[in-house]
């Protein structure tokens, strides 16, 4: 499989009044709950049901960690953080700031390690992602280019 993308066109134009072009993931599904749970116990001695009731709790605790301001971790998956989000009504005067002025939102950083040198080795969940274009799939399947590892990439638009 490839993580499929297109081109789109930024609305803001640049330094020089340009609007320039940029890559964008096309989501060809949503995976739902219930889809992850029957594929995790088929890698497992769960259930379906007992994988599922995992998830939900595993849901419960973290959001209880997060609504306390503290970040949560899965080790080689990533880490949870709360965050807020500033709406651009900034006020003069520190004693005046009030959490109206942004949103809450959850930031995820997935994992990752570092190479001696300080460089960034792997990153969880992206570690040898290929990418194929969605308007030139078919032209580097047949030139053996195929991005997917030689499986057919699904036509998004189906």
């Amino acid at each position: 499989m490839a993580v499929i993308f297109e081109p789109y066109q930024s609305s803001l134009p640049n330094k020089q009044g340009k609007k320039l072009f940029y890559p964008r993931v096309v989501r060809t599904a949503n995976v739902s709950m219930a889809q992850i749970a029957k594929e995790v116990s088929a890698y497992s001695s769960l259930s379906t049901g007992d994988v599922k009731s995992a998830i939900d709790n595993l849901i419960t605790v973290m959001t209880t960690h997060l609504h306390a301001s503290e970040s949560v971790t899965l080790d080689g998956l990533g880490t949870f953080r709360m965050v807020m989000r500033a709406s651009g009504q900034g006020v003069e005067d520190a004693k005046d700031v009030a959490a109206s002025q942004a949103k809450l939102t959850v930031r995820f950083q997935p994992s990752s390690t570092r190479n001696s040198n300080g460089t960034m080795a792997t990153r969880a969940l992206v570690t040898g992602v290929k990418c194929v274009r969605f308007d030139r799939q078919e032209v580097e399947e047949n030139a053996g280019g195929n991005a997917g590892g030689g499986e057919p990439i699904p036509d998004p638009t189906v």
